[in-house]
């Protein structure tokens, strides 16, 4: 397998940890310097630039997290004080997509533009786009950072790109069809909606120029039930994709070799630490993902709280990359946590089981009922669509709960909707609703 940027793709562990601590080495200090928020918090935590003089020091640093920084931007609007470059520097502002407080602002200078098309052009070279592929890219534009990025990269890669965005499902069979698209970047949920209409419409996959595709802004796509539904539904190889607007968009996917998502640990110093000591995790343990921008010039973040669940390994992978990766890619969202009946489970792990089954539509939700002692719902009911009115839906729905009963260690209610009922989304599924409307 080739690479984009060898010389960086395949350092060795120790040129790279030089790198990274001289560029982390930069970052605290300009932070310190220059953003009153940074400077604020380290002097609190007792840590001074100078302290940093090898990568563990780095776990010195407070971590921050996303709702500090909307304190922040409240306290200071707009941008609050965790800019460093200045102001004539910027070129773009990006927010958060979250559906709960306020977005969070993150800026772009000019240098940031150039990093994000570089290491977004690295990744998607890692999954087999190269120059005179036609990438149609169903990403969101706008104020959403993976359309952009994916957009910027797709030039610097000599593709022809396709900006449609994350919109107009009969155009984007239309551009499959017409303009022989062969890269489809989409989130899974979409992606899985767009096969839905082909398989509606008629349209056999197998008859289209597409050929692989790159997914991510949700987990799922590294779930094998889900990663089979794609490839089967749009006739391609599927990939996992994964960005935050905090830290970057699509800055970590996986390869050709499928054994993880890849990290662009030259611009990034990726952390897994447990959630109750945030103490570090050895490698292959599952804990949060923290990470500390090394090149971010207009909004850096320094230890960054990401709420993701990962783990993390630093072996050689089969397709020559040294970079950090993540098995599994993301396992769950501490957000996400369901707590029911004692077990601990995530969305990812009802999708697991839901996609597994193909009588069933590529739809659920999972209904919970008032939290009760420790934030437990009452009630918990999983619901899905059959794709066909004459499925036997008792004997599907005892298959259905016995399955979620091995997966969850415990077993929820099962409720069907008629088919097409549950939403269907071009941008990020949401899948838990709870009684109380979080």
């Amino acid at each position: 397998m080739d690479h984009y940027q060898p010389d960086i793709e395949t350092m060795s562990r120790d040129v790279l940890g030089a790198l990274q601590l001289q560029r982390l080495q930069w970052q605290v200090a300009r932070c310190y310097a220059e953003a009153p928020f940074y400077r604020e918090r380290l002097d609190a935590a007792g840590v001074r630039p100078e302290d940093i003089k090898s990568l563990d020091d780095v776990r010195r640093i407070p971590v921050v997290t996303k709702q500090q920084l909307r304190d922040e931007q409240v306290a200071h609007p707009p941008f609050g004080r965790y800019t460093v470059a200045p102001a004539s520097a910027w070129r773009e502002v990006h927010p958060s997509t979250g559906t709960t407080g306020i977005p969070v602002n993150t800026i772009w200078s000019e240098r940031d533009v150039e990093h994000i098309a570089e290491f977004t052009a690295r990744t998607m070279w890692s999954f087999g786009v190269r120059p005179g592929d036609v990438v149609q890219n169903a990403f969101s534009y706008g104020l959403w950072v993976a359309g952009m990025a994916v957009h910027y990269a797709a030039r610097r890669l000599g593709t022809l790109c396709i900006p449609i965005g994350a919109a107009e499902t009969p155009r984007q069979i239309w551009f499959m069809e017409q303009a022989g698209s062969t890269v489809l970047l989409a989130t899974p949920s979409y992606a899985l909606h767009i096969a839905e209409q082909m398989r509606l419409k008629g349209v056999d996959p197998q008859r289209l120029a597409l050929r692989r595709g790159c997914f991510g802004g949700e987990a799922g796509t590294e779930a094998p039930a889900t990663r089979r539904k794609i490839e089967q539904g749009l006739g391609i190889d599927a990939y996992d994709y994964y960005g935050l607007a905090e830290i970057h968009p699509t800055f970590a996917s996986e390869c050709e070799a499928k054994a993880g998502i890849h990290w662009a640990e030259d611009h990034h110093l990726i952390e897994v630490v447990n959630p109750d000591t945030q103490q570090p995790c050895a490698e292959g343990e599952v804990g949060v993902l923290v990470i500390t921008h090394l090149t971010r010039e207009a909004t850096p973040m320094l230890r960054y709280w990401t709420n993701d669940y990962a783990r993390l390994t630093t072996a050689r992978c089969a397709c020559g990359r040294t970079h950090a990766r993540s098995e599994g890619g993301i396992l769950g969202r501490h957000d996400d946590l369901v707590i029911y009946r004692g077990a601990k489970f995530y969305p990812v792990q009802v999708e697991k089981v839901v996609r597994g089954f193909a009588e069933l539509s590529d739809e659920f939700r999972v209904e919970l009922g008032r939290a009760v002692g420790g934030g437990a719902a009452d009630t918990c009911t999983v619901v899905v669509e059959a794709t066909s009115a004459a499925i036997d839906e008792a004997a599907l729905r005892e298959r259905l709960r016995q399955a979620l009963r091995a997966e969850l260690q415990v077993t929820p209610e099962v409720r069907f909707v008629p088919f097409g009922t549950l939403e269907r989304t071009t941008f990020k599924a949401k899948r838990i609703v709870r009684a109380d409307g979080g």
